[in-house]
């Protein structure tokens, strides 16, 4: 059974929030050759949440999920680890922040390659595809009925 682990950064060990950033950087730096800041200030927000799934020691998945300003959920740093990809554990983390979400609004900004899979939980394009560090990405909305 995957167990997905949910903090705020008050309540994470120095180790995990380690292995987080740690696997965020692997994945979005070097992995997709993107140099940006990662740590972007969001991760301090008193209401941001860090979910993560862990194989023994290893952090093999994680999601931030945020509260805009207007009140919104916002899921982003949505990361797998290359030895854990297809078995299902961003969708494990996607179900998971969405239940977080609900009763908001959600957002998030999807590499263009994923807005299919994005999709499957329910989200549409909500604007033009643009260039974010180089790599296209569509803002995409939550649509419940």
């Amino acid at each position: 059974m995957t167990v997905v682990h949910t903090s705020t950064l008050a309540e994470l060990d120095p180790a995990t929030l380690y292995a987080i950033l740690r696997l965020r950087n692997e994945v979005f730096v070097v992995e997709q050759e993107c140099v940006y800041l990662d740590l972007d200030g969001r991760d301090l927000e008193p209401t941001a949440k860090q979910l993560w799934i862990s194989q023994g020691d290893e952090v093999v998945a994680t999601l931030r999920w945020l509260r805009d300003p207007d009140g919104s959920a916002r899921i982003g740093r949505v990361a797998t680890a290359p030895s854990a990809r297809g078995s299902g554990l961003a969708g494990e983390l996607m179900r998971q922040a969405l239940t977080l979400s609900e009763g908001s609004e959600v957002v998030l900004d999807a590499q263009s390659y994923l807005v299919d899979w994005y999709g499957s939980f329910g989200f549409a394009a909500a604007g033009p595809e643009y260039l974010e560090d180089g790599i296209p990405h569509v803002p995409m909305r939550l649509v419940r009925e």
